[in-house]
């Protein structure tokens, strides 16, 4: 059974590789988590200064070596330049199988197609590697642009788990997008609505 214990692997795509975020990635995560299209809709506290940032990412690693989360930082070969993270925010494996998956890019990368080669790469690795077969989403219905990215990413939209979080704002719906492992090797496609 897979565990985390704090190693973050580094996984190489074609034009991004993720790794695991170090302090001294608080300016560039600074300028994701604190972008304000970017962090619309993120459930995190306002971040002020590359001290906050740290703190998050610190936050991040205690969360790998507790076994209760797994974050990469989302960089572009070739520059260094980390752009955004993603990762599991959670999963379970004794008799459920699943992960939650979770992300964020500066908004000047969206549209280029980073998010999509940095998410089959982080699916790649939970399929095959932490042995996940389900893989889930939860999005806050007003992010329109993140519900047709996870559509358009091989995720089957299942339905609306109302008041599903509280935030600074009230209680927020979650729009649940889920994976299977069966669906990416080639078995039997099913859809919520079957």
């Amino acid at each position: 059974m897979y565990v985390c214990e704090g190693i973050i692997p580094e996984l190489t795509g074609q034009r991004i590789r993720l790794r695991r975020m170090t302090e001294e990635d608080a300016e560039a995560m600074l300028c994701c988590w604190s972008d304000p299209d970017t962090a619309a809709f993120l459930d995190l506290p306002p971040l002020h200064s590359a001290e906050d940032a740290k703190s998050l990412i610190l936050w991040l690693q205690h969360l790998a070596q507790q076994d209760e989360a797994i974050r990469w930082g989302i960089e572009i070969m070739g520059t260094g330049q980390l752009i955004g993270s993603c990762g599991f925010n959670f999963w379970q494996l004794t008799g459920a199988f699943k992960g939650e998956f979770g992300c964020e890019l500066s908004s000047a990368y969206w549209g280029q197609g980073y998010m999509s080669e940095a998410a089959e790469l982080a699916i790649t690795f939970g399929y095959s590697i932490m042995g996940l077969n389900r893989i889930e989403a939860f999005v806050d219905p007003r992010n329109e642009r993140a519900c047709r990215w996870f559509a358009g990413n091989g995720y089957s939209r299942e339905g609306i788990l109302r008041d599903y979080r509280h935030t600074a704002s009230g209680y927020v719906d979650a729009v649940v997008f889920s994976r299977l492992r069966r669906e990416e090797t080639g078995g039997s496609k099913t859809t919520a609505n079957e």
